[in-house]
């Protein structure tokens, strides 16, 4: 949670226990779950105003796709694994087969031009 691991949470308590006292400690606490309950209850509210709002069209609408790197790595890059594990799979044939029914040319031979195409 935050990066921050059991020694750091217990260093955080006791700075509490020091600075609050253990009497004022319980009322602190429950204010600050109380606090964390209407935080979730007002995301949870704009989250559901927000798919009533868009439609029906947006029923599935995940509020975390909106970050612009998960909506690029869903929507753009999320097909690119399948297509490379489909072309792994598919045997590779020779230079013939890439090329159609076109000939190779010999080595040292230049390339046919055509003056009119471009």
């Amino acid at each position: 949670m935050f990066g921050i691991g059991v020694p750091e949470m217990m260093v955080i308590g006791v700075v509490a226990i020091l600075v609050f006292g253990p009497d004022r400690l319980p009322e602190f606490a429950r204010t600050a779950g109380r606090l964390l309950r209407q935080m979730r209850q007002m995301v949870t509210n704009a989250q559901t105003d927000l798919r009533n709002e868009l439609g029906p069209e947006f029923a599935d609408l995940d509020v975390r796709d909106l970050n612009p790197r998960s909506f690029v790595r869903k929507h753009l890059l999320e097909g690119i694994d399948d297509d490379d594990a489909d072309a792994l799979d598919k045997p590779v044939g020779s230079s013939m087969d890439l090329m159609g029914d076109r000939p190779r040319l010999p080595a040292g031979q230049p390339a046919p031009y055509d003056s009119e195409a471009t």
